[in-house]
């Protein structure tokens, strides 16, 4: 084995990046330091400042969108880089180890973007919104200073994380491994401080009538919306994660010149897609907590949400959700064609691909069409005839459930595609197996269709049933498919480098989807407090004070994603312009190999 290219033999890179990143951190306590005195002054400024050109909100919203990207990734992708590094250090297999270095240097590529964009958006807030940013520091102001402290915190931990991997190699790898997992703790920590800032302004708590603090920031912090988000942030960080680092190693694989590093990103690719797709598939139920604690906190917002101005938002997102299932699931499929012994599951692709498309279409179909008078007179109204049906809850909620054991079962095929058990119980296994397929299908479908007889406070509390048979079946299949195939016989290698260079392309496009679909999420979820900068609390009485529609989000949202990847693109270029000159740039760890190999039991 050659010898790792030391993280701390990078050279003057390596050094402005942490100056940077550094210079940002201290920037940040300044400014929150000098926060008592900006709000005492504020109250004799004006409320609002106008930002040249684009406007004040327009300004904030894409440095804010940028900002969320970017820190969704960097606290997405260490989550399951530290993973990856335990399994290495476990099983003494050198290729996770490197992927798990790989992940991590992208994190650290990203540190100074992000710190920077936070720093820009807090100028933002304190410039544009001195009245709106006064009153949330009276609220909150000792978080800010948790809050910067756990960033400062954090970066150090990933500086030692990143530049001490050779110095904390061997006996003392269990030191680097809890410097790994403390610097995901300081950033979930991190996520959890920030997410009481932006719950609170959707679900406000612990205040007067007149808004004043009542107790301690502790009921502030605790309000309705507060846990949901953090669970549904946390999980779609690591979508996130996942969906950028595989993107990638795609644009790696693309770019390849050799077969040993063809087989090397391929596989990264593929670790990346199974962790985002792993996290994926249990997100919308996440999405249905987020929602049910919206509608126990006000319903006339859930209202809004669901079925007022926003309604077609949702059908939106159902397109792009359905984009990232199909997507998932055809480069699953793609992957099979590496692997010997693959061919006798194919016959299951085509009632996959119908379960998926017409899962997609349904979920799609919304429930009030946008026709003229004519139309709506010849219909009886503005719901279809056929179609309506189709457009509500009770078989949206019942497709998204089929679609996710699709997918999975589309994963569990990929699992087992070369091996073939030997376990004596393998027949009763795989029975099992079925029928909780079966049984979570037809539990998802009786309670979709029973939905359409009872009221919609019952309907609502079905998706519990639903989401409880689905994620039971996810387990019990897992639980027997680990034990049934440890130790079962190969049909072949899998030859890694060999995937279809298409495949790479739809890890590109899930990247971007997923992207935008955040920042669809992130209008939605800022849409709903209407002209409230608090709701019900805190009016918002600039020039801005209006709801935009949903085209021009659409735009927006757009304009954010193109330039986010644009930065992104720069720092991978970046990345792979640091190895050039290098003897080996991956020479510290062995490439999983060509025409060899196995899948990873993840």
């Amino acid at each position: 084995m050659k010898p790792r290219t030391s993280a701390s033999s990078q050279g003057p890179r390596g050094g402005r990046d942490c100056a940077w990143t550094v210079l940002c951190t201290l920037t940040l306590l300044g400014l929150l330091a000098a926060l008592p005195a900006e709000a005492q002054e504020a109250a004799t400024e004006p409320a609002y400042r106008a930002f040249p050109l684009i406007g004040s909100r327009l300004a904030v919203w894409a440095v804010a969108q940028l900002h969320l990207n970017f820190a969704a990734f960097i606290l997405g992708v260490p989550i399951f880089a530290v993973i990856i590094e335990i399994v290495g250090w476990r099983t003494g297999e050198g290729r996770y180890d490197w992927l798990s270095h790989e992940l991590v240097k992208l994190t650290f590529a990203a540190f100074s973007t992000t710190a920077l964009l936070g720093a820009l958006l807090l100028f933002l807030f304190v410039g544009y919104y001195p009245r709106f940013w006064t009153y949330m520091t009276s609220i909150f102001f000792p978080t800010y200073w948790i809050y910067a402290l756990l960033f400062f915190a954090e970066t150090f931990t990933v500086y030692l994380w990143y530049y001490g991997w050779d110095w904390l190699a061997g006996p003392r790898k269990w030191i680097h491994v809890g410097l790994g997992v403390l610097s995901n703790l300081f950033g979930t920590a991190i996520l959890v401080v920030a997410n009481s800032w932006v719950t609170f302004m959707i679900s406000p708590a612990g205040i007067t009538e007149s808004g004043a603090l009542k107790g301690s920031v502790w009921a502030a912090i605790n309000n309705f919306t507060w846990m949901p988000i953090n669970i549904h942030r946390l999980i779609a960080n690591i979508v996130f994660g996942g969906t950028i680092a595989a993107a990638y190693a795609a644009f790696r694989f693309l770019a390849a010149k050799t077969d040993e590093e063809r087989a090397r990103y391929d596989w990264m690719g593929y670790i990346g897609n199974f962790v985002a797709l792993s996290a994926f598939i249990v997100l919308p139920f996440a999405g249905y907590y987020l929602g049910r604690e919206i509608y126990a906190f006000n319903q006339t917002m859930g209202i809004t949400m669901m079925g007022g101005f926003m309604s077609w938002l949702w059908i939106i997102q159902a397109i792009l959700i359905g984009i990232l299932f199909l997507g998932s699931n055809y480069y699953l499929w793609l992957g099979m064609e590496r692997i010997p012994g693959s061919e006798r599951y194919r016959k299951y692709v085509p009632p996959m691909l119908i379960v998926l498309t017409l899962g997609f279409m349904i979920w799609a179909t919304p429930r009030s069409l946008v026709v003229t008078l004519d139309e709506a007179r010849a219909m009886g109204g503005t719901h279809h005839p056929v179609l309506g049906v189709l457009g509500v809850m009770s078989a949206k909620n019942t497709v998204v459930n089929l679609m996710i054991l699709t997918t999975f079962l589309s994963y569990i095929l990929y699992r087992r595609a070369n091996k073939v058990p030997t376990k004596p119980w393998v027949r009763t296994g795989m029975a099992v197996q079925w029928a909780a397929f079966g049984l979570a299908g037809a539990v998802v479908v009786f309670y979709g269709v029973y939905g359409y007889f009872v009221e919609s406070i019952v309907r609502i509390g079905f998706s519990v049933y639903q989401v409880v048979a689905v994620l039971g079946a996810l387990v019990l299949v897992m639980a027997l498919d680990i034990p049934m195939f440890r130790g079962a016989r190969s049909t072949g290698t899998i030859r890694w480098g060999t995937i279809a260079p298409r495949s790479q392309y739809v890890l590109i496009l899930l990247a971007v989807t997923f992207t935008w679909l955040m920042g669809l999420m992130g209008f939605a979820r800022s849409g709903i407090r209407q002209h409230w900068h608090v709701y019900g609390v805190m009016r918002d009485t600039s020039v801005d004070a209006v709801t935009p529609a949903l085209g021009y989000a659409a735009n927006v949202i757009t304009l954010v994603t193109i330039a986010f990847f644009a930065l992104v693109m720069f720092i991978f270029w970046l990345g792979g312009l640091a190895e050039k000159g290098t003897a080996s740039a991956h020479g510290h760890a062995p490439a999983p190999a060509i025409a060899g190999g196995r899948a990873p039991d993840a």
